[in-house]
């Protein structure tokens, strides 16, 4: 019976995300507005990640996200982001304003947002429901050394299911990433725990494939396939281990030259019938655009070169998948 109500709550995920869906970005924008909703490209929606562009502006990142091809952008409204959550309620409109004005779905943003009893965060909420946004990743949870992890489990759970309530009375949909390294969540099998006194609606799951398997190795499948019904966005990144600084790590690449298996990732994604907003991220270097850098070391169309091959790569291969 909890797996029926899963499958219940993904279709119900799905009609409500379907109608959040703006217009996909077209050749001319200037009746961009004007046009009707449409389904993703390709049947998915690939969204930017909005830190590899903070060395442009509003208009001009929009403009760049739309001509290279994206659905939309994943919007950083965090600190040293495009957005500071404390100028939210100035300059988040004009940042979704400026998205409209170049056929950009808006709905996805990044965000450090965890408590919903913190005064700022319920303010960036509060004004991105007002906007249309519909999806926000939230900031990371800690195991402190003072408690048990067992013990942090328990008030991690219960700090999720408030902003659930929070979200749900906003119609929004926070999700979690899965994180390597000392993050709640970098164990995957963290996720089901943080989140057991929740719906998995609307405070869910950002799945990230290239975390996932820096930290789950050979069995990133059997993670996956106890978090799927969770995942409510995807992010999506490629890494192969090398060795860096005299020791081995991860290193980012771009997508299709790293360890993940796209192919049998995206099959794995439809046979679960996850189709929610994706985050393309550009982890690897980029004259500084990787780490968000207000000004980068390379041509801006070095950048936005590999930000199209990098979605060309990530179409194709959900199709062919």
């Amino acid at each position: 019976m909890k797996n029926e109500k899963k499958k219940l709550t993904r279709r119900d995920f799905t009609k409500l995300s379907a109608a959040a869906l703006g217009s996909v970005p077209l050749m001319g924008f200037s009746n961009s507005l004007l046009q009707p909703m449409s389904q993703p490209k390709e049947g998915i929606q690939v969204n930017l990640f909005s830190k590899h562009l903070q060395f442009l502006g509003y208009n001009e990142m929009s403009e760049a996200a739309a001509e290279i091809g994206f659905d939309g952008l994943d919007l950083t409204v965090r600190p040293k982001g495009h957005v500071l959550p404390e100028r939210a309620v100035e300059d988040l409109p004009k940042a979704v304003a400026a998205m409209k004005k170049y056929g950009l779905l808006t709905t996805m943003m990044t965000t450090n947002i965890i408590d919903a009893n913190d005064p700022q965060s319920k303010q960036v909420l509060e004004t991105a429901s007002g906007l249309g946004l519909t999806h926000y990743r939230t900031g990371w949870l800690t195991y402190p050394e003072e408690k048990t992890i067992p013990e942090s489990i328990e008030d991690h759970a219960q700090k999720l299911a408030a902003l659930e309530t929070l979200n749900k009375r906003l119609g929004l949909y926070g999700g979690y990433q899965n994180h390597a390294g000392n993050h709640v969540g970098a164990p995957i099998w963290d996720i089901p725990q943080i989140l057991k006194n929740t719906s998995s609606l609307h405070m869910g799951c950002q799945y990230d494939i290239r975390h996932a398997m820096v930290e789950g190795g050979g069995s990133w499948q059997l993670g996956l396939r106890l978090v799927h019904s969770y995942i409510n966005s995807i992010d999506i990144k490629d890494f192969k281990w090398g060795q860096k600084d005299g020791r081995w790590q991860p290193i980012n690449v771009p997508l299709g030259e790293g360890m993940v298996d796209f192919d049998l990732y995206f099959k794995l994604l439809k046979k679960y019938n996850i189709n929610v907003p994706v985050s393309l991220h550009l982890e690897y270097d980029l004259g500084g655009a990787e780490h968000g850098d207000s000004k980068i070391t390379i041509d801006k169309k070095e950048v936005f070169a590999q930000m199209k091959k990098d979605l060309s790569f990530l179409r194709k291969a959900w199709q062919e998948a």
